[in-house]
């Protein structure tokens, strides 16, 4: 790189904290019309464009037309929409250094680069944060198959690619799977007639994976407890399902709805029992823990937090884990990882075949492109890593727990509010029929997201996009029991419990005293 190239950089650098800094001055979460218009109509020439400007002028392009209309997910605390983590600073400044190396973190080559043993002790620290490694010994690895994905939905993929081809190995009269013969022809051998893939509200990328590993998006079974509590499964029914003659099952236990944050299981003997039907009837066990998986870290003794402690205890007898790292753990977009109880199933699913240029000598550390989808793959431990290192358990847990704080202090300011509800039970304090220990109960039991809608049903038509209209804050849609509803996710590293909260229930005092049509 010639001298001209550094200096271009650096400044490019320089000019990008400027602008960002003067953006953040505004302490607003999303841009104004004028710049998002004038950002569309500014890129519009690119497809006919003959020439290139240059990289100055470019540079000028992205920092003046571009930056300012983009959101400030990053920016803000209070970006509520998604389940969207912000990046903590080392994370940011890890993810320059991926930028500036730009690893290809495929195959595993012991003294040419670092890159994939930071990937599998970043992984390994994982677990232990995560309490997932108590019975792991040098003789056996309790989670040797892992790796960093690109998200839950590349995990979720991964997840059901590896049940289905162990649920169909294990019935194979050679013990062969989908991954040598087929689907087609794998099933038919094996004596399996159908898949299906039990849940409880499972999320949208469960169907999206089922889809794409040829299950198909209607072997998704919803098994949930019941009316008042959709989010549970239902042990009972799972029990009746994975018996039937010549269908296989996958289990996806939802440790953490997206809509309310509840859990599908309620402590260890929920998980120990499906681990029971599972080895019984050679169903498959998965865990989606994109939205709760960190609630392993919380405080374990605190009775604030009994509840999520007691939700997700015994998910380490799953035979896989979906987490998410761009959410809670706030690193840079996108980055997930995935767990995986059986090493031997994943290698059959995602190996390079016939490639010895792409084979590494055997070593402990698996070359990630042999179980995992991508061939190529950027090096998104390296952010991961820096936060484990930076912020420690201890760190990462104060800024959890602010964030359930945040959660709950909201939830609790909707409570009490004669125009909202807090959802799934819909009662508020000025309600005849509001009881205060179950009002409690519904404050225990939120997590980091909170659902909510006006009791003026006709508002709820315009109730998210007038908040997110004022700009300060960001929300997302959604419905409930049929019926709209706004959703609030805190999951920035930061969060201000007292700043943020004076926004939020500023913006919605203001709005509960505005009329439906305007």
């Amino acid at each position: 790189m010639s001298a001209s190239d550094d200096d271009f950089l650096r400044t490019s650098y320089d000019q990008l904290r400027h602008t960002i800094d003067t953006i953040s001055q505004n302490d607003l979460v999303l841009p104004a019309a004028h710049l998002y218009d004038h950002a569309t109509t500014a890129i519009q020439d690119l497809p006919t464009a003959t020439q290139g400007i240059g990289r100055e002028a470019t540079l000028h392009h992205l920092l003046r037309d571009i930056v300012p209309a983009l959101n400030g997910q990053n920016l803000s605390g209070r970006y509520y929409g998604f389940v969207t983590g912000s990046t903590l600073p080392v994370a940011e400044a890890a993810d320059n250094i991926v930028t500036s190396l730009d690893q290809n973190v495929a195959v595993h080559l012991p003294g040419q680069s670092v890159s994939t043993a930071v990937e599998d002790i970043t992984l390994q620290a994982l677990l232990r944060l995560l309490r997932l490694d108590a019975t792991s010994t040098a003789e056996k690895i309790l989670w040797p198959g892992r790796i960093v994905t690109t998200g839950a939905t590349a995990s979720n993929v991964l997840g059901l690619a590896c049940g289905r081809e162990a649920i169909i190995r294990w019935r194979h009269p050679r013990a062969l799977g989908p991954s040598e013969l087929g689907l087609l022809t794998a099933c038919r051998e094996a004596g399996v007639q159908g898949i299906q893939i039990l849940t409880s509200m499972g999320h949208s990328s469960l169907s999206k994976a089922a889809s794409v590993v040829g299950l198909g998006s209607g072997s998704v079974q919803e098994l949930s407890l019941s009316e008042a509590e959709p989010w549970r499964l239902d042990l009972d029914a799972v029990e009746r399902e994975v018996q039937k003659d010549g269908v296989a099952s996958i289990i996806v236990v939802s440790a953490g709805e997206v809509n309310t944050g509840r859990f599908a299981t309620n402590g260890e003997d929920d998980l120990r029992r499906l681990r029971e039907l599972a080895d019984r009837y050679k169903a498959w066990i998965h865990i989606d823990g994109a939205f709760g998986l960190l609630a392993r870290i919380l405080p374990q003794n605190d009775e604030c937090y009994a509840h999520q402690v007691t939700a997700v205890q015994g998910i380490e007898l799953a035979d896989s884990i979906t987490g998410d790292a761009h959410k809670l753990f706030n690193v840079p977009y996108d980055a997930g990882f995935f767990f995986c109880r059986h090493l031997a199933i994943q290698t059959s699913v995602f190996q390079n075949p016939n490639a010895a240029y792409l084979t590494a000598p055997t070593c402990a550390i698996q070359s990630p492109l042999n179980i995992g989808l991508e061939n190529s793959r950027r090096f998104r431990a390296l952010p991961i890593y820096a936060v484990l290192r930076s912020e420690g358990e201890e760190g990462l847990r104060a800024m959890l727990c602010r964030m359930v704080e945040m959660a709950r202090r909201v939830a609790g300011f909707i409570q009490a509010h004669a125009h909202y509800q807090l959802l799934p039970s819909g009662a508020n304090s000025s309600s005849s029929s509001a009881n205060k220990e179950d009002m409690q109960t519904e404050l225990d039991h939120t997590w980091v997201v909170v659902i909510f809608r006006d009791s003026r049903s006709e508002y709820n038509t315009v109730l998210t996009e007038r908040i997110n209209k004022t700009r300060r804050m960001y929300v997302s849609g959604t419905s409930w029991a049929g019926q709209k509803a706004t959703r609030i996710a805190v999951s920035s590293w930061r969060v201000n419990v007292e700043e943020d909260l004076a926004v939020v229930t500023e913006v919605l005092e203001s709005l509960a005293q505005t009329a439906p049509v305007e």
